[in-house]
């Protein structure tokens, strides 16, 4: 049974005993998405309408995050987002993200989870939601994208999706400057990332959190990512 669980700063995450797993870091399930896929993912990225694809939707928190980004710039985002195992509103509707978060997006934030799967849905004017229910390895993909979340489950828990398959076919379906941002920086990971050709930097993890992450980029066109500060 999933079970909700604090995390250290504030925001919750879940627990499957199953897997002995979080979804999100203990540290801090918040801070560690606004960290990671916003910060380091979305807005690194200069593409005016960019096409995003999350691996793996879970409690919604980083598609609840990229809409808000979305509102806040006035920037068209089209979300994509495969998830295998969708949570009930059993779970869903006992999340908190938008009480801490935006309690003025309550409703948008249940609108995330409540969305009908495998196709596009515009939630507001400038956000687009695509979950596709369906297992990321043997899917087939039909359109090409400019920032990818990659939020698997851990490799020891999850080895099938940290492979240099998944990472061959994520390269292809990206485009020429197109970022991949992920928790994971283990340096088998960061190699597989570079024998499937993306250019990849580790980076300082977030407060409290992991030491370091990693970002990688789709090498090709110039100027399509924001300079570092």
């Amino acid at each position: 049974m999933t079970v909700i669980e604090q995390t250290a700063d504030g925001s919750q995450t879940l627990f499957v005993p199953e897997l002995n797993e979080h979804y999100h870091s203990v540290k801090g399930a918040l801070t560690e998405s606004l960290h990671i896929f916003i910060e380091m993912g979305l807005k690194h990225s200069a593409v005016p309408s960019p096409k995003v694809l999350e691996i793996g939707f879970g409690t919604g928190l980083n598609a609840f995050l990229s809409l808000l980004e979305a509102e806040r710039s006035g920037r068209d985002i089209h979300f994509s987002t495969v998830e295998r195992y969708p949570l009930g509103p059993d779970i869903t509707d006992r999340l908190s993200y938008p009480e801490l978060v935006s309690p003025l997006h309550r409703d948008l934030f249940h609108a995330l989870h409540s969305a009908p799967w495998n196709t596009s849905v515009r939630l507001t004017p400038h956000f687009t939601l695509h979950k596709i229910k369906a297992d990321f390895t043997t899917h087939t993909f039909d359109s090409n994208y400019d920032i990818v979340y990659f939020d698997a489950f851990a490799p020891e828990k999850q080895p099938e999706m940290w492979t240099p398959e998944i990472f061959a076919l994520l390269y292809r379906q990206m485009n020429p400057g197109g970022i991949l941002t992920t928790y994971c920086a283990k340096g088998a990971v960061r190699r597989m990332l570079q024998a499937a050709g993306f250019t990849v930097e580790r980076l300082p993890g977030p407060p409290q959190g992991k030491r370091e992450v990693l970002r990688a980029v789709r090498k090709g066109e110039e100027g399509s990512r924001l300079p570092d500060f």
